[in-house]
């Protein structure tokens, strides 16, 4: 599992030799703080779509970033361990960016997929993929999987609780 979790170069490596092998590579990027089953079966429909699945993380400063604060509210090392335990994912690399325009320029998916609550035209990296030819989807969410509504909901149970 853990041998699924590289740095970014060492990750493009591996990508460019599965590339040679004539493999079709698959990327997406999330935060993936508090796994849920929306992560799970999107993360399925991304692998069905190539051969080798790559999530590029939002490290903990990215999240910060994106979400505020107090997320992430599982450390970047943690998550990428849960992701990658996943037997759909290939490949986990962490990104500090804000968006991942770079590494998707420089890893030059054959697919890229974003979840519903992004719309085509405004997925980071599509113009860029479809440029060589790439594919881009956005796959529907699953209604009521969400991980602000598990926050929410675990804030308001035990709010008064003292627990």
């Amino acid at each position: 599992m853990k041998n699924k979790i590289r740095n970014f170069k060492e990750m493009l490596q591996k990508i460019e030799d599965h590339k040679n092998e004539g493999k079709k590579v698959v990327f997406t990027n999330g935060c993936y703080d508090l796994i849920h089953v929306g992560h799970v079966r999107f993360l399925e429909q991304c692998k069905r779509l190539g051969d080798i699945l790559v999530v590029a993380l939002n490290s903990d400063r990215s999240v910060r970033s994106i979400k505020g604060l107090p997320r992430p509210i599982i450390p970047q090392d943690e998550r990428a361990e849960i992701v990658a335990a996943l037997e759909y994912v290939d490949y986990i690399t962490i990104f500090d960016q804000d968006d991942p325009l770079e590494l998707i320029t420089q890893l030059k998916p054959d697919v890229l997929v974003k979840g519903g609550d992004w719309t085509l035209p405004t997925i980071v990296g599509r113009e860029v993929v479809e440029s060589y030819g790439g594919k881009v989807y956005s796959i529907p969410l699953i209604p009521g999987a969400s991980t602000s509504k598990i926050i929410t909901f675990i804030a308001n149970s035990y709010k008064n609780k003292g627990d």
